[in-house]
């Protein structure tokens, strides 16, 4: 906004104190000092109307009646009626709360029967994370749901099963449990697919909101019927166990 301000700046008669470029003694404020010296050597940058007797001279700013242009695009930044206008400064399209609405995302279903247990993580994570959209963001939750069924028959490949262990501590002195992919397959099948997708997901915030995405469950049925899942595209062939 333009702001009125005024000024004075007192002069002295040319006859009582006319300037002198070779008598100017300097000051640490202005950089020098007005002093005595004959009328014809008076600085250049000092114009003739400006030497007046015990007179002040106004400088003043722009009036603050002045009506100031914005442009059309800049407007909203200015006026209550377009806070609503475009966004000029940012161009790149990021998702906003209406683009990830959990309610509107969909949901996929998918049989770990003789299914690769890594594989199938993987495929898992892609569509929990949304990285198969072209929308995909890496810090918004931008992904669907996924339903596993027939957690119990997800297979490993090689040895895996007596010589991949899966760890929990207690928290207290010597509370280390160890326990073999078999058996905990045998205790809590649906440990080991959380297991695995979770370390496919981010750390921190992010990550434990997707992690609320996934759904595992010993044996074929499933309490989501109601959110109409479709089959998880598999286009891994190695995924299925020969």
């Amino acid at each position: 906004m333009a702001i009125q301000c005024s000024s004075s700046l007192f002069l002295t008669s040319s006859s009582q104190v006319p300037f002198s470029s070779s008598s100017l003694k300097k000051s640490p404020f202005l950089g020098f000092s007005f002093s005595t010296t004959s009328s014809s050597s008076r600085p250049s940058f000092l114009s003739p109307s400006l030497v007046r007797t015990n007179s002040t001279v106004p400088v003043r700013c722009q009036s603050q009646k002045s009506d100031v242009h914005i442009p059309v695009d800049q407007r909203w930044m200015f006026e209550d009626s377009e806070i609503g206008g475009p966004d000029i400064w940012n161009k790149t399209w990021y998702p906003k709360a209406a683009d990830h609405v959990n309610t509107d995302k969909p949901w996929y279903v998918v049989d770990a029967t003789d299914l690769i247990l890594g594989r199938l993580a993987s495929t898992i994570a892609v569509y929990i994370r949304g990285k198969n959209l072209a929308t995909y963001t890496p810090s918004v939750d931008m992904g669907a749901f996924v339903i596993v069924v027939n957690a119990e028959k997800v297979a490993v490949s090689g040895k895996k099963r007596s010589q991949k262990l899966y760890r929990r501590h207690s928290g207290r002195p010597g509370g280390m449990k160890v326990e073999t992919f078999d058996q905990l397959q045998k205790r809590i099948p649906e440990r080991i697919i959380e297991h695995a997708v979770r370390g496919m997901l981010p750390k921190g915030r992010l990550g434990r909101a997707l992690f609320n995405h996934l759904k595992v469950y010993k044996g074929p049925t499933h309490p989501h019927e109601a959110q109409k899942p479709i089959e998880l595209p598999l286009t891994d062939k190695r995924i299925q166990k020969v």
